[in-house]
């Protein structure tokens, strides 16, 4: 671990740019990503692997509480914004996680630059909510195949029919 770049934490959004600004400086590389990432699950798992292994350091844009029930509706999230953060910052997979409050990361993307974003295969550059920020900044974006049959939803429903 480089000084100054402590990993496995999780930082304001102040923080995030002053650790990136450090990072470049010595050469270092940053993808991020963005996601509720509710109840966490292998795809998850899966899908933040990958987009580790993109670069030298991860950052996960993680959407507040109130983010999440604005994008998916009351009863959401499952688990609080606190204990999210904190099991994705338990993974070796992940960095470093930035609380956000709007529904669309791309703010704080645009104030991060990373050298890379990824995305679910779902979507496409055209229909990313963040695709001019990306342009603008020169972003490089590597869409990700979800895990087939896995997803919070899924599991969500899964439980409720039991």
């Amino acid at each position: 671990m480089e000084k100054g770049l402590k990993m496995g934490r999780i930082v304001s959004q102040e923080e995030i740019t002053g650790i990136v600004k450090y990072g470049r400086a010595i050469g270092k590389t940053f993808v991020v990503t963005n996601g509720c990432f509710d109840i966490l699950h292998v795809g998850h798992i899966r899908y933040l692997k990958a987009t580790k292994e993109l670069a030298d350091y991860s950052i996960i844009l993680l959407n507040s509480d109130k983010s999440v029930r604005s994008l998916k509706g009351e009863g959401r999230p499952i688990n609080s914004e606190n204990d999210r953060a904190e099991m994705l910052t338990s993974l070796c997979c992940v960095d470093y996680v930035v609380l956000f409050e709007e529904e669309s990361p791309a703010n704080l993307l645009a104030k991060i630059k990373p050298d890379f974003y990824t995305k679910g295969g779902d979507y496409t550059l055209e229909t990313l909510p963040e695709r001019e920020v990306i342009k603008e900044n020169n972003i490089e974006v590597k869409f990700i195949d979800f895990v087939k049959g896995k997803s919070t939803t899924e599991i969500i429903n899964k439980i409720n029919n039991r």
